[in-house]
């Protein structure tokens, strides 16, 4: 088909005029982002234990003669857990009880012949004395058979028992250990240096345990000082945690804490970063005004991932129109 030469030259100018135009060549995307406080979180693995345990131990030698729970078993304040034979220590309880009223006794005595010119007040001073002597030592002994049988200081469950029916005991050595299940659950997370320093306590934090799921919890102890390994191993505790199916100290959990930093930054995907500067700065293109040309600009970095690039936020400038597709064009020969 042959066209006239003024109609050949519009249809060139109008492809001219399409497909090469600036307007058409420099088509790009652009994103408002606005300036905000850092937000990051720290996603670690704990393990579940005991806030705090208590060994329970008999005061005085003996056999053991009653033993009502196990490893494992769950038991209730003020419930008798052990008892060590008594009979040798109700009599010498027994025996200091006799010894006591004895000494009252001789109190008496002296008082009445005092009455009548027959005795001192030496000899009185030193009838009160015995008196004194001897509650004394009834009240060891009463302590003694006290300390012969352990009750439950509180709601709690066994974590060992090392003892059996019939053995012989000797003070002080642990025959029980136990633990609380009230607001005693924690979840023990180690963390660097620097990331301890994002956490305080009191913070709250998420925890997942397995057959459980999402659990809240809370920082309850941060260590003055980092273990052997560099390590600061923190206790989160659980408050609303109790003992159930699926639940047992050692097991692993899951830990996010997520913490704010004062910084002010500019959140935006990696694909925007132009270029690096030799200072190590950011430089992306900006929007100034809506239509108006992109200008490359320069901005300290804060972090990157490998979605992001956090760029600190310049305090007169809280909201950028930041061109995250297309810049390309603008680099060549642009700047």
């Amino acid at each position: 088909m042959h066209f006239p030469m003024n109609t050949k030259t519009l249809y060139f100018s109008l492809f001219f005029l399409i497909f090469l135009s600036p307007v058409h060549a420099q088509k790009f995307d652009v994103e408002d982002v606005s300036a905000a406080p850092y937000v990051d979180s720290i996603k670690r693995t704990g393990k579940l234990d005991f806030k705090r345990t208590l060994s329970l131990s008999f005061k005085s030698s003996g056999y053991l003669d009653t033993l009502s729970v196990d490893e494992g078993d769950v038991f209730k304040k003020g419930q008798l857990l052990a008892a060590m034979e008594t009979d040798e220590l109700k009599a010498i309880k027994n025996a200091d009880y006799a010894r006591l009223l004895q000494a009252k006794r001789e109190v008496n005595r002296v008082t009445r012949l005092m009455d009548h010119e027959l005795s001192s007040e030496q000899a009185l001073d030193d009838a009160h004395t015995q008196v004194e002597t001897t509650r004394a030592i009834y009240k060891v002994s009463f302590y003694n058979l006290e300390k012969a049988q352990i009750f439950a200081p509180f709601d709690g469950v066994v974590l060992a028992r090392n003892t059996e029916l019939g053995e012989f005991h000797t003070p002080g050595v642990e025959a029980l250990k136990v633990a609380s299940l009230i607001e005693n659950w924690v979840v023990k997370v180690a963390l660097t240096g620097t990331e301890i320093s994002q956490v305080r306590e009191g913070q709250k934090v998420q925890v997942n345990l397995q057959n459980i799921g999402a659990v809240d919890g809370v920082v309850n102890r941060i260590p003055a000082m980092a273990n052997s390994n560099s390590l600061f191993v923190i206790d989160i505790l659980l408050p609303q945690l109790s003992l159930q199916k699926g639940i047992v100290a050692g097991q692993l959990a899951e830990v996010v804490i997520d913490y704010t930093r004062d910084n002010l930054v500019y959140r935006i995907p990696i694909a925007a970063l132009m270029s690096v500067n030799e200072l190590g700065q950011a430089q992306v293109l900006v929007e100034s005004e809506h239509g108006k040309k992109p200008q490359q600009q320069a901005f300290d970095i804060f972090k990157m991932t490998n979605d992001y690039v956090y760029l600190l936020a310049d305090d007169q400038q809280l909201m950028l129109r930041i061109v995250t597709q297309g810049w390309q064009q603008f680099s060549l020969g642009e700047y």
